[in-house]
């Protein structure tokens, strides 16, 4: 495994290589990641995995600082996965090109996260538009957890790019919560509480299907949320995964759901 520390390491070592997977972190490796990381190795003649938590899509200082950082932890997983290389850029190996088109969501994108956390898509894009045209990878390996943020990635890179972004399916820990770097943030019982919210929002997408109303349907679950679990639910909403767009029909869609359990905020689709 070859670290790359900055950008010159970066160009010489993927001079010349043809089926690059890419799987962008921002470490605190979990199975999740590790499921991107093999799929890659399995599909790719090399793998690059960078770590960079990227300051432009915080919404604020605080939580940019207190995010889980690990760096060791994450090289060994990495070396015992055998990633060909991860590439440790700081802020001005990946901000000290200008870019010419500022980017800016859609209003029709402006749902969901979006709505509430302003800028951060922005800076997603921003950043995996600028770690794109740098490793120009054949492949992006990004998980279904973040499906808003899959969604615009992809919608933005096949627009400027010939790199194909792969979605690959969310993983969950044995009590069915999506594994997140933010996890480390909660306590046993925080954790224990965000499997019991998951199996609930389970079991309603499955039972829902014979409801005629399902604004009304969505409305009572809401409730019933924040009075079982003492929960500040942002959103709570049916939307189609082609488009999300907000739909009355469970074909074709997905429930997303974001909620704070204390101060972490918690995503999760179904």
């Amino acid at each position: 495994m070859k670290i790359l520390l900055d950008n010159i390491d970066l160009n010489e070592a993927l001079l010349s290589i043809s089926n690059i997977g890419f799987v962008p972190t921002m470490g605190s490796l979990h199975k999740g990641h590790i499921s991107l990381i093999k799929r890659s190795l399995k599909e790719c003649n090399k793998t690059i995995v960078s770590i960079f938590i990227n300051p432009t899509q915080f919404n604020s200082k605080k939580d940019y600082k207190k995010y889980p950082r690990n760096f060791k932890k994450d090289l060994s997983i990495l070396r015992k996965l055998k990633v060909n290389y991860v590439y440790l850029p700081n802020n001005e190996d990946i901000y000290k090109t200008k870019i010419k088109k500022k980017i800016n969501l859609a209003k029709k994108d402006k749902i969901l996260c979006a709505k509430y956390r302003i800028g951060h898509f922005e800076g997603v894009i921003d950043v995996m538009n600028r770690l794109t045209k740098m490793i120009t990878p054949n492949k992006i390996y990004m998980g279904e957890k973040d499906f808003q943020q899959l969604y615009l990635v992809k919608k933005y890179i096949k627009k400027s790019y010939k790199t194909k972004i792969i979605s690959c399916k969310t993983v969950r820990d044995k009590n069915k919560v999506a594994l997140s770097s933010r996890n480390l943030l909660l306590n046993k019982s925080e954790l224990n509480k965000a499997g019991k919210i998951a199996k609930t929002l389970i079991l309603f997408k499955k039972t829902v299907i014979s409801k005629n109303n399902l604004k009304k349907s969505l409305s009572s679950k809401r409730k019933e949320l924040y009075k079982k679990f003492n929960i500040k639910v942002e959103y709570l909403e049916f939307r189609n995964k082609n488009n999300l767009k907000i739909t009355s029909k469970i074909k074709n869609s997905k429930l997303f759901i974001a909620y704070y359990i204390n101060k972490v905020r918690l995503i999760d689709n179904f």
